[in-house]
């Protein structure tokens, strides 16, 4: 079997930006993707230098996999069951059954958001409806804001966006308990919350937000919203099948200087090992990590 330089799994934003550098450095690469990541359903992304008016993830992927491919790149469409390290080769097996082995591997696996399954809620990802107060806070300043979720979780994200807008209101749509001690300081700060679950994300004919129609019929108006829902899931299966080390938050920890992993020959990024969720923060990892796995495959140590 053919031993590649190094095998990307997962291709997102920062599995597709290691990809672009190991090409550039003449590498022979693999990247095994199952195309269901956070960047796949995402419609815009704001906060990118050079896209002043927002770029949709799926159009930054199919730039990212075409100027991949321009640097030799190839791509699989499969997803990766098990990693397994022998001596110093790594060996994938896909759900395709079948078998790949690398000298160095990158885990860009990310994380799979726990979203409701509503109408229109992904065709407003993005757009009109936002996960991230970091990347996409700003787009709700000033206006009239929906913060849908379940619990603390989405009472947190409501403080949160005040430093955006005044103008929230809370939809409680798990019912999940909600502290007194935030219902108090929810309440304080003028923020309505409904207990009640959302039936359909309303929108018009040109797809712009109108509304949340709730179970009972009531239309709540809004010009924005924003996720705040517990239950997102680190797709980490793979780091802890070769023993990397995780940290109290199950994110894979890594060296921050050279984003590898307590495993030689492991390293991971993006969403996988940090809080902060962010398209350039995971382009920066990819980057940073490639450069680190071109310095091994020419034979340099580890750094100490």
């Amino acid at each position: 079997m053919k031993v590649v330089d190094c095998i990307i799994i997962g291709g997102g934003i920062a599995g597709l930006q290691a990809a672009i550098q190991m090409g550039r450095y003449n590498h022979s690469v693999i990247v095994i993707d199952s195309n269901q990541g956070r960047s796949t359903i995402t419609r815009g992304y704001h906060n990118i230098l050079g896209w002043p008016d927002g770029i949709s993830g799926p159009k930054l992927r199919d730039l990212g996999i075409l100027h991949a491919k321009k640097c030799g790149v190839s791509f699989l469409n499969d997803k990766v069951t098990s990693l397994e390290k022998s001596d110093d080769t790594f060996t994938v097996r896909t759900l395709l059954k079948q078998i790949y082995s690398a000298n160095t591997v990158f885990l860009a696996t990310g994380l799979t958001d726990y979203l409701p399954n509503l109408p229109n809620l992904q065709q407003c990802l993005g757009a009109s409806i936002f996960i991230c107060p970091d990347c996409d806070g700003y787009e709700i300043t000033g206006k009239k804001t929906i913060v849908f979720g379940n619990g603390n979780t989405v009472a947190n994200m409501a403080f949160t966006l005040t430093y955006w807008s005044k103008e929230l209101t809370v939809i409680n749509h798990d019912k999940k308990r909600i502290s007194d001690e935030n219902l108090l300081k929810l309440k304080t700060l003028g923020i309505q919350t409904i207990e009640e679950p959302i039936s359909e994300i309303v929108v018009d004919s040109t797809k712009q937000l109108i509304g949340f129609l709730l179970k009972n019929g009531v239309l709540i108006k809004a010009e924005r919203g924003f996720t705040g829902f517990s239950g997102n899931q680190l797709n980490n299966h793979l780091a802890k099948q070769v023993g990397v080390q995780l940290n109290e938050s199950n994110h894979v920890i890594v060296n921050p200087r050279t984003k590898e992993t307590n495993i030689n020959g492991i390293w991971a990024g993006g969403d996988l090992i940090s809080h902060s969720e962010q398209v350039t923060i995971s382009m920066g990892d990819g980057s940073q990590a490639a450069i680190w796995m071109h310095k091994r495959l020419l034979g340099e140590p580890r750094p100490v």
